[in-house]
């Protein structure tokens, strides 16, 4: 029975996540997806407390991923947020980057 119930918690999870998602105007998918990397850093942390309680090899592949994929998402959000950034800065504040460098 707890697997029925954990499946329907997830199922609805999805549905809603992918409703409040699909919400969102593509000009602000951006923001929201450099605003998610503190989401994301709580998901590696999750991984490293499942870690510590893991016994089977499943587990240690799904951790695994669970934890390639939280990072890809960390990095790739703060590559997002840099390149976001960017955009902002004047022309004369890039030249004196550029001469610091």
């Amino acid at each position: 029975m707890d697997i029925v119930v954990a499946i329907t918690l997830f199922v609805l999870a999805l549905l809603i996540g992918v409703e409040v998602i699909g919400k969102v105007p593509a000009t602000l998918h951006t923001p929201l997806m450099s605003g998610a990397n503190s989401i994301h850093g709580i998901v590696i942390v999750g991984v490293v407390i499942v870690a510590a309680h893991a016994t089977s090899p499943l587990a240690w592949v799904f951790i695994f991923l669970a934890a390639v994929l939280g990072t890809m998402n960390v990095v790739g959000g703060y590559v997002v947020t840099d390149r976001m950034l960017e955009m902002f800065k004047s022309d004369k504040s890039k030249k004196k980057d550029e001469e610091g460098k």
